[in-house]
């Protein structure tokens, strides 16, 4: 999205924090913020450590407010805001009486109708409530997504999710190989992969590398593991919307792990079985890999029809929102601010 901006002539200042902000600040004028973090043991949140993380993360977090406020907003003196769930920005937005866009996938848990099983219904409110707290008022959501549910209001716009361009070219083939990441080391299921010794898995984001029987690790390589993906029959992984994303694009049937706690990744494995693009595997248990493989050939007949798009359709909008001095985002906010939401709840 910043890339396409630049291109289009605008001026730009982004606002990230550790891998997004290392990952941008060679390429874009960024400000380095503290972020929120989440902490898995063994795939589930631990609340102890995420909480101990974050206060640690937080720390001297007045004068780097500070800080935020001289040089974004008084220096750079930015026309509109646009927000990836980043809420410091959102905030100053609605402060500064500035049009605030929201791109985001977590959205979808605001503005958007989706199935939701009963036993997480308590915690989709309490998602809901979180990102409210987090972008209370945006003007125009443009939510990324896989599953295209009714939304809730006539400021949420719903488009495919934004990939990479790498993701694009890369060409799909089938090697034979199970690409296997986690984001967290979550050596109980490792022991459950040597289960199935005619699988061969390549894993990525153990913490080591080499051969273990039928397991391979890899070390992480942006090009190395676009590259396994591209070439995997199946993908096993946590439920994070990106990588789900991409194995879908490249129409790769995939065993989702929720991480427990995380409303988000619980959706996203939900509506992927719901789809029967891969299965919900939150019991992470042999039996739900064996099924799964069981079930390869299905997943991969009905992702034939999986709709793979490209960025267009977002890019489109978001060059309108920003023509001739961002003239339809800022009816929208005017619209937003004329109308009367004591709550927001809409």
């Amino acid at each position: 999205m910043m890339t396409h901006l630049r291109a289009q002539g605008h001026d730009i200042l982004g606002v990230s924090y550790d891998r997004g902000f290392r990952n941008l600040k060679d390429d874009f004028d960024m400000f380095d913020v503290p972020g929120l973090h989440i902490v898995a043991i063994q795939n589930r949140v631990s609340k102890l450590q995420t909480a101990i993380k974050n206060l640690k993360s937080l720390t001297g977090g007045i004068s780097k407010f500070r800080e935020f406020k001289e040089t974004v907003f008084n220096c750079f003196q930015p026309d509109i805001v646009l927000c990836d769930f980043e809420p410091l920005t959102a905030y100053m937005a609605t402060h500064r009486d500035l049009p605030l866009v929201s791109i985001d996938n977590q959205h979808r848990m605001r503005y958007m109708e989706y199935p939701c099983p009963a036993p997480l219904r308590k915690d989709a409110l309490v998602a809901e409530t979180v990102i409210r707290a987090f972008v209370p008022k945006p003007d125009v959501s443009l939510v990324t997504t896989f599953f295209f549910g009714d939304v809730k209001n006539d400021r949420t716009l719903l488009f495919p999710p934004i990939l990479r361009h790498a993701v694009f070219d890369a060409k799909p083939s089938d090697e034979g190989h199970i690409l296997v990441y986690f984001t967290q080391e979550f050596e109980s299921f490792m022991g459950m992969l040597r289960e199935f010794p005619r699988e061969r898995f390549l894993v990525y984001g153990a913490g080591r590398e080499g051969e273990e029987g039928n397991l391979t690790f890899r070390p992480f390589s942006l090009d190395g593991f676009l590259a396994d993906l591209a070439s995997s029959r199946a993908v096993i992984s946590t439920a994070g919307f990106t990588l789900m994303t991409e194995a879908l694009h490249l129409r790769k049937p995939m065993l989702a792990l929720p991480m427990g706690g995380q409303f988000e990744q619980e959706l996203n494995a939900h509506l992927l079985d719901d789809l029967n693009y891969g299965k919900n595997g939150r019991t992470a248990d042999s039996e739900s890999i064996g099924d799964f493989l069981y079930r390869l050939p299905e997943y991969q007949a009905a992702l034939e029809s999986y709709p793979a798009q490209d960025n267009s359709a977002i890019l489109a909008k978001l060059d309108e929102l920003l023509a001739d001095g961002c003239t339809l985002a800022r009816e929208y906010h005017e619209k937003r601010r004329s109308k009367a939401e004591p709550s927001d709840a809409e």
